[in-house]
């Protein structure tokens, strides 16, 4: 006889239910793209960018702007970088990619191309130019994106998810007009020029000119340009007319170029400092090159490309037999470091157990002596601080790996802590 079992259907539905709650579950583990949002076969938790097999970076570039030549270096170094490291196991037993995207130093560019690849990206270890970071800022902190700008104007600190990297642009000018007064006999009462891109680049550079300036007793004549201004004779007129006993630049490297030619051919021979964006070795081959080779010193927070260091060394010979022909310049070091600091970061958030965003940024943050050997040391514990203090200066020479060497190694600039501090109260 047949048996009615009434419970039966109960339990069925009550199986079909769990069975669809779990399809859900798993439909909602991952998004489009594949990238897992929970626990991996690891147990390491994982998130947009991070699958069982691949950790994948971002690079929001400049391949077609004024910083292309700038953009091209970074983007092969920290593809370089990637490289070697999935030679070496990958990062937490994942293969590193990197998605690159052009926006060309076009701010609007640059917003969509976020916008395509921020849904499956964990990190990114480099966004170029001031601009684009800060009209980016809000959604980088928005989706907990930890991201190294190439770019180092102060008004970018104070953020979580965004690290400037070494020194800011403030800082740079400050031991450039400390060079000044040590080196090149400004005293007292002396005008200096400060040559500088609209914009928080050039605001930011203003900043530090103008309080190192007023504590060594000199006058800023200032002259603001935009990025499509490349002939400068009217701001060397300006300054010629001023007598400035020396120039500040803070733009790119055609108006670096610029400024040095016009000044020198007008009989202007006066010492000029540029910020690091300003100078590239490709200007060692225009006809600028005499000007640049007599006038100008680079301020920057990170070393030479020809310094000794074994790491820099390193890394130069690396890049060297991976793209013959192509520069190692600033760029490169530049680039490769910051994927170096990123590769800590994802490292130490995966001994933790987890590489989804918030931990990431939770591992650099913890990060107070990060030394990649590529120059000094920084601390990335304190959101509204510099991550480094020290600057070097360099100055260029053709015949030098880079086309800069060293004139004075990394130290703190008298007044640094006094103006971070003034800044603050």
């Amino acid at each position: 006889m047949n048996v009615t079992h009434p419970r039966r259907p109960a339990r069925l539905l009550l199986a079909s239910a769990l069975a669809a709650l779990l399809l859900t579950s798993t439909a909602c583990s991952s998004k489009a793209g594949g990238d897992s949002t929970g626990d991996g076969a690891d147990g390491v938790k994982s998130g947009p960018g991070v699958t069982d097999k691949t950790v994948k970076l971002g690079a929001l570039t400049d391949l077609t702007g004024p910083y292309a030549t700038l953009g091209k270096s970074i983007v092969q170094a920290q593809k370089m970088w990637a490289d070697e490291t999935n030679a070496a196991g990958g990062i937490c037993g994942r293969k590193v990619e990197i998605v690159v995207e052009d926006h060309g130093y076009d701010v609007q560019k640059a917003v969509t191309a976020y916008a395509d690849i921020s849904p499956d990206v964990v990190a990114l270890p480099q966004v170029i130019g001031s601009p684009v970071v800060a009209a980016l800022l809000d959604d980088i902190e928005r989706d907990k994106m930890l991201t190294f700008p190439q770019a180092w104007a102060a008004s970018l600190l104070g953020k979580q998810s965004v690290q400037v990297l070494g020194t800011t642009y403030d800082l740079d000018m400050i031991a450039a007009v400390d060079f000044l007064t040590r080196t090149k006999g400004l005293k007292k009462g002396d005008s200096v020029g400060h040559v500088y891109f609209e914009g928080d680049y050039g605001a930011n550079a203003l900043e530090g000119s103008t309080w190192a300036a007023e504590r060594a007793g000199l006058k800023v004549v200032d002259q603001k340009i935009k990025a499509t201004d490349t002939d400068l004779s009217a701001q060397v007129s300006a300054l010629r007319k001023a007598g400035v006993k020396a120039i500040l630049i803070s733009a790119g490297p055609a108006q670096t170029a610029s400024l040095a030619g016009v000044a020198a051919s007008r009989g202007l021979l006066v010492p000029i400092v540029s910020n690091a964006p300003g100078y590239a070795p490709q200007l060692l081959k225009t006809p600028a090159a005499k000007a640049l080779l007599g006038l100008l010193s680079v301020v920057s927070g990170a070393p030479a490309v020809s310094t000794d260091l074994p790491g820099v060394q390193k890394m130069v010979a690396a890049y060297g037999k991976k793209f013959p022909g192509s520069p190692v310049d600033s760029g490169v070091l530049s680039g490769y470091n910051a994927a170096q600091l990123m590769g800590a970061d994802l490292k130490k958030a995966c001994a933790a157990g987890s590489l989804a965003r918030e931990d990431v940024i939770k591992a650099h943050r913890s990060q107070q002596n990060a030394d990649t050997g590529l120059g000094s040391p920084q601390d990335f514990s304190d959101v509204d601080r510099p991550a480094g203090l020290k600057t070097y200066v360099l100055k260029p020479d053709a015949k030098a790996v880079g086309g800069l060497v060293g004139v004075e190694d990394a130290h703190t600039a008298p007044g640094v802590e006094e103006y971070l501090k003034s800044r603050t109260s």
